[in-house]
């Protein structure tokens, strides 16, 4: 199991949500057939439904808050107002290009629409583990110290005011 030390329950659930992503479709496949053609019984629809509840419910309580938390703690205070308004219309975008579009891709893809969310997930924790510096303890002052001592975006921080880290 990967052990990041505070990121570690998301890094965890990561591996479920993509586990469950491909169960369901890994279920559909076999009860729908490939070409999405077969019927699906009541029982299998429930599994379906009962694994689709328990990713949404996981994802509700680890990874959907990170959208609000991580803008809230990342921008200096000059800009945080700014920065979290811009993060918010980006997920409000997101969400509405989503949800317009996962119908039709369920029609299209059957099955592997599941497998393409799954790949996403990957994507997600990737970007978290290599790219999301650890910001539990540090000032909401100091955040440029933070940024500036990452191993990526210390090419973008051009000052870092001198402040004492805890």
């Amino acid at each position: 199991m990967l052990y990041i030390c505070p990121m570690s329950p998301y890094i965890t659930n990561s591996n479920n949500f993509c586990g469950m992503k491909i169960s369901v479709s890994v279920m559909l496949a076999v009860v729908t057939g490939v070409h999405g053609t077969k019927d699906i019984s009541k029982g299998n629809a429930i599994g379906v439904l009962v694994l689709l509840c328990f990713y949404t419910a996981g994802f509700g309580w680890s990874w959907g808050p990170l959208t609000w938390l991580i803008p809230s703690e990342i921008f200096p205070l000059k800009i945080r107002t700014t920065g979290q308004s811009i993060a918010v219309a980006v997920q409000f975008i997101t969400i509405f290009i989503l949800s317009q579009t996962f119908l039709t891709m369920l029609c299209h893809f059957k099955f592997a629409s599941f497998l393409f969310y799954a790949g996403w997930i990957i994507v997600m924790t990737l970007f978290v583990i290599l790219f999301v510096p650890e910001t539990k303890g540090i000032p909401l002052e100091s955040m440029y110290t933070i940024w500036g001592k990452h191993w990526f975006w210390r090419r973008f921080v051009t000052q870092l005011p001198q402040q004492n880290l805890p």
